[in-house]
């Protein structure tokens, strides 16, 4: 005599469990992902039709419309740039300026960057539309 069962269990796939590992993944990567958070000078910078990469070896030096300067998010004037960059020579120079700031002003910065020594600085521009 052939008995047959009555139940026939079906083969089902967890869905619930698979849909808490998904979401255990990715609160697990959002928690662990780092962020790149920009320094705290705003600055609206200037276009530019070119571009090129700098290096992380830098330092920074931006120049607020006000016509405030900071040199790596800490404040300082004309006469303080050759206290920060001192010991600094083999770093390439950034210079943020916003786009309003006259161009004296950045001939300024320029200008003491050059006579400690520094021949690499880069001035920072945003892509043209």
């Amino acid at each position: 005599m052939d008995l047959k069962p009555r139940y026939k269990r079906e083969k089902s796939f967890a869905v619930i469990s698979m849909a808490d590992i998904v979401l255990n993944l990715l609160i697990f990567f959002l928690l662990t992902s780092s962020y790149v958070i920009q320094p705290g000078v705003r600055v609206r910078l200037p276009r530019s039709a070119t571009k090129e990469a700098v290096s992380e070896e830098r330092i920074t030096i931006s120049i607020t419309k006000e016509g405030s300067i900071f040199i790596d998010d800490k404040p300082a004037s004309l006469s303080d740039i050759p206290l920060f960059l001192k010991g600094a020579e083999n770093k390439i120079i950034l210079i943020n300026s916003d786009r309003d700031v006259s161009i004296s002003m950045v001939i300024k910065v320029i200008d003491i960057v050059r006579s400690l020594g520094f021949k690499d600085f880069v001035i920072a521009t945003t892509p043209e539309d």
